[in-house]
């Protein structure tokens, strides 16, 4: 395939080295001449493991060079792969100019079948909100139907970005239109690593949603170290462990979108975590406000059930989590303290939650937060549902889901029932994360 690179940094360079050594024709846009005379040299503008001697052997054979001319770059190939940087401005917030400026260059070039694809890291709506309509207005053209937009995220990590590259944990391709998105698939053909084909609001997502997740884990395990050196442990050994446990700690576990967390284990531990921390005077910020974060999405569902203004409210689960009783800390329980406190007329419903079978710690809890909840609980679905106007889904009891295809009334779904993605658009169903 014939391909144009703009921008020659590093996730610019590396790619269009490594498509080079693939068998494509490349050629690198960039607006510094002094990366356009290395590359044409035979020589990485970058340092890079591996880069150098892919960028010479992909020069020597000429599948390689580099120009500062835009319009005849993306005239002489196929696909365009955006690669300019996109800087925080001082506020914090995304700067698109260099997005902007390569968009409207590559229209201006534009011709009927070009494909475009943004391997930039942008926030979800850059590309249909703004970049399409600077290809459109520049080209005259139409995207999906006369050209092709994707977006293309990159995984590549400094120092050994060319092994990512030939080795990446996934592919993600946004597309506007499936024939875009089979060509972009085409560029990486025989590479591992599984290919994800998804709208390209989801792929742009997916890069923040991986570095953020990426910097939670180096703070996390940097306050965890600081903490075991202040008590004495040996923060290694401590994340040996806790690295080789692949059911709960390294897995898909508790990295689903859904309401706050609860229990009797992990508020419990995580106080007492910071709280010895505070007392060995170690500054631990990142988990001093898990739990702040955490009561900010009880405060978010509280303003999603209250928001419609209508007072009968429905809630179906009680406990913290489903298969169990334990009512001790639920943020159901909490949200149901609130609503009562607030004046609305509730009825809940748990098939696990039985007054008489309570006791000792988890009825004294209870017996503090909800002393009357044996007259708030209903014996039915359909008892709850006669009731309200408002329904909480915090449970995935069968019962439950059964009994809402009748429901006329507003649904605040906390559990993403079955078939949530196509009830998003209704006015009378909200998803507390989707």
């Amino acid at each position: 395939m014939r391909i144009s690179v703009f921008g020659l940094g590093y996730v610019g360079c590396v790619s269009a080295a490594c498509l080079a050594s693939m068998g494509h024709e490349v050629v690198g846009v960039d607006v510094n001449p002094a990366k356009i005379e290395l590359v044409n040299g035979g020589r990485a503008p970058i340092v890079e493991e591996r880069i150098g001697e892919l960028v010479e052997r992909a020069v020597r054979e000429g599948r390689l060079r580099a120009t500062a001319d835009a319009a005849a770059a993306v005239g002489s190939s196929d696909l365009s792969l955006v690669c300019v940087g996109t800087p925080s401005a001082p506020n914090g917030s995304l700067s698109t100019a260099y997005l902007e400026r390569v968009a409207e260059q590559i229209g201006r070039a534009l011709r009927p079948g070009h494909v475009v694809v943004f391997r930039s890291t942008m926030l979800p709506g850059t590309c249909a909100e703004l970049l399409i309509p600077i290809l459109e207005l520049s080209s005259g053209l139409r995207a999906g139907a006369d050209f092709g937009v994707a977006v293309n995220p990159e995984f590549l990590r400094e120092g050994t970005s060319v092994r990512d590259f030939f080795a990446p944990p996934k592919t993600v391709i946004g597309e506007s239109d499936p024939a875009s998105g089979d060509v972009v698939a085409g560029l990486y053909e025989g590479l591992p690593g599984e290919v994800f084909r998804v709208p390209i609001p989801v792929a742009e997502m997916t890069k923040y949603a991986d570095n953020a997740f990426h910097a939670v884990k180096i703070g996390f395990a940097n306050e965890l170290g600081a903490v075991c050196q202040a008590l004495g442990v040996d923060s290694y050994q401590v994340m040996d462990v806790f690295l080789a446990d692949r059911k709960l700690n390294i897995s898909p576990a508790y990295l689903r979108p859904g309401f706050a967390f609860g229990g009797s284990c992990l508020p419990k531990d995580l106080r007492g975590l910071v709280y010895a921390a505070r007392k060995a005077d170690v500054s631990v910020p990142l988990l001093s406000h898990v739990l702040p974060a955490n009561e900010a999405h009880l405060r978010r569902a509280f303003d999603l059930v209250t928001a419609p203004g209508l007072r009968k409210v429905g809630l179906f689960g009680l406990s913290f989590k489903p298969g169990t009783d334990d009512l001790r800390e639920s943020p159901l329980v909490e949200l149901a303290e609130r609503l009562l406190g607030k004046g609305y007329d509730l009825r809940i419903y748990d098939a696990n939650v039985s007054m008489s079978r309570l006791m000792g710690a988890n009825r004294e809890y209870i017996a503090e937060r909800l002393p009357h909840l044996g007259d708030l609980l209903a014996d039915s679905v359909a008892e709850v549902l006669d009731h309200a106007e408002v329904c909480v889904i915090g449970s995935t009891d069968p019962a439950v889901l059964d009994g809402l295809d009748g429901f006329r009334g507003k649904v605040i779904d906390l559990v993403r029932v079955p078939g949530a993605a196509t009830h998003r658009d209704r006015r009378d169903y909200v998803g507390i994360g989707w």
